[in-house]
């Protein structure tokens, strides 16, 4: 299977069950629709920031046809103004090459560094859908299940609205 061994390793180790499903590298959500017509899940759009500083950085999950209003979450935050993460910083602290972000990719954020923002609007889903840290591959989960994923890895995590109409 395509993706990261110790993520499923975790999975397996929580007991958490998993639908998969391999297709080709897909960067972007537009290339990802394609694959995505028969997996019965909330799809997912996964977007790593930092604040202005670059010491506080943020993994914000919402559903792949929102845009995040980013000036509103600066103000929920009142950290300043908020910015994409580098590739080096991705790299740091989520293990992740762009185009693979994935929340799965907190299995490597051994400090619990990243906080996780998730919008309101994927809870109405029974089921979310994630690449499993390569992004050639799609995983979908119980919503329960993530939610049990995210308590058992330790970064803290909300989830609050996030998009705009």
């Amino acid at each position: 299977m395509r993706g990261q061994k110790e993520l499923y390793d975790k999975l397996d180790e929580l007991g958490i069950k998993y639908r998969y499903r391999e297709h080709p590298a897909v960067a972007t959500i537009a290339e990802a629709t394609v694959y995505w017509k028969d997996i019965d899940s909330g799809r997912c759009k996964n977007i790593f920031l930092r604040n202005h500083k670059g010491n506080r950085h943020y993994l914000v999950i919402l559903e792949h046809l929102c845009n995040l209003n980013i000036k509103d979450l600066e103000q929920k935050l009142g950290q300043g103004k908020l910015s994409f993460a580098s590739e080096k910083r991705l790299m740091k602290y989520l293990g992740l090459k762009p185009g693979s972000v994935s929340p799965f990719g907190l299995i490597n954020d051994t400090e619990k560094h990243v906080h996780l923002f998730i919008d309101k609007k994927l809870l109405a889903f029974d089921n979310l859908s994630f690449h499993p840290n390569e992004n050639t591959a799609s995983l979908v989960i119980s919503r329960l299940d993530f939610i049990r994923f995210l308590e058992n890895q330790g970064n803290t995590f909300e989830f609050i609205s996030l998009y705009e109409d």
